[in-house]
């Protein structure tokens, strides 16, 4: 890999703001909404996973020099990545903090390393597991209201899914009598400027 500071055009001494800026400068430069439909769409997704990769670099070393003066070794670096893995989540970067999570070691994953596992789940739509982090979560840490209501949120979501009484992914009150009667209501609005939606027979 490239030197992470000359990837993002910041010398060695910039501060975290600097580093921060920089890395906002190029991201709204290379992201690859503005590369649709374009040629360099590839080379600015390249770009723009070089960029990402050079600042995560930069901040884990910076954080993983600040803790060099703990004791408590490799357990305790492991939990100094997951303020990153919360903004890598906050982000969307779902991925990467996986990636991060997964790199923990089993005998090193707390009470927090579940909830978050289970956060980056639920995302993605994994309801099932992401309940079952949640719940190991609550377990390990009992009185955690943040682990609680995200444990409940996944209860209520896996209820939808399985629920024998409602067809899977229904999210509203679309039963076939509303459709019917929306599609009437839009041949109305279409009759009215002119148009028809549902040609007579």
């Amino acid at each position: 890999m490239k030197d992470p500071y000359s990837v993002l055009g910041i010398s060695k001494n910039a501060t975290d703001e600097e580093v921060k800026s920089a890395y906002r400068e190029l991201a709204r430069k290379y992201h690859p909404d503005n590369y649709a439909d374009n040629p360099l769409a590839d080379l600015a997704g390249e770009k723009m996973k070089e960029i990402n990769d050079a600042y995560d670099a930069v901040m884990n070393s910076r954080k993983s020099g600040s803790k060099k003066s703990n004791n408590s070794g490799y357990y305790n670096s492991s939990a100094s990545s997951f303020p990153e893995v919360r903004s890598l989540i906050n982000q969307g970067r779902l991925e990467q903090a996986q990636e991060l999570l997964d790199g923990v070691p089993p005998s090193a994953r707390t009470a927090e390393w579940y909830f978050l596992n289970g956060t980056v789940l639920y995302r993605r739509g994994w309801f099932d597991q992401a309940y079952t982090s949640f719940a190991t979560a609550c377990r390990m840490d009992p009185s955690n209201a943040e682990y609680r209501d995200a444990l409940n949120r996944a209860q209520g979501q896996a209820g939808r899914q399985y629920n024998p009484y409602r067809s899977y992914g229904n999210t509203g009150n679309m039963d076939a009598c509303n459709c019917c009667s929306n599609l009437l209501c839009a041949d109305c609005l279409c009759e009215c400027l002119g148009g028809d939606l549902i040609p007579c027979c």
